[in-house]
């Protein structure tokens, strides 16, 4: 099973990654970098890998828990990875080709970054402040630090 620290470790990094990409995306000219595009897939990378690390490794204990308040908040949280996967899908399929991205509209692609942080780290307080707690008290012990 999957250990807080390791959540913990991915939400930091990811937490870091879109921090660095709101700085450097709003400088047009560095936007078609390989820098930026390597750091730009890496982050998307991470987030996508960490939901679905949750999904493998927590839910489903969680939503055939006998408690019906464990059961629905992990039924909210999985649905709400499922609604980012999809958003984050359709915007990289937007804004991505080939590994590459494709920017035209230089302010349309910043406020349609910063909507995917904001989503993201709100999501990232959100699994701190109430779902991790959730899952402490659905799993006690067995669940590492």
């Amino acid at each position: 099973m999957v250990s807080f620290t390791e959540l913990h470790t991915q939400n930091h990094k990811i937490t870091e990654l879109s921090k660095v990409l709101s700085h450097i995306i709003g400088e047009r000219s560095l936007c078609d970098t390989d820098v930026t595009c390597d750091i730009f897939f890496d982050y998307t990378t991470k987030v996508k890998a960490h939901l679905d690390l949750e999904e493998r490794e927590l839910y489903r204990d969680l939503l055939t828990s006998s408690d019906k308040d464990v059961k629905a908040t992990a039924t909210k949280y999985l649905s709400g990875s499922a609604d980012i996967k999809r958003i984050l899908k359709s915007y990289l399929k937007h804004w991505c080709k080939n590994k590459n991205l494709r920017i035209k509209d230089h302010e349309k692609f910043v406020k349609e970054s910063e909507d995917i942080f904001n989503l993201v780290n709100d999501r990232i307080n959100d699994e701190v402040e109430n779902f991790y707690p959730v899952i402490r008290q659905a799993y006690g012990t067995k669940m590492a630090a």
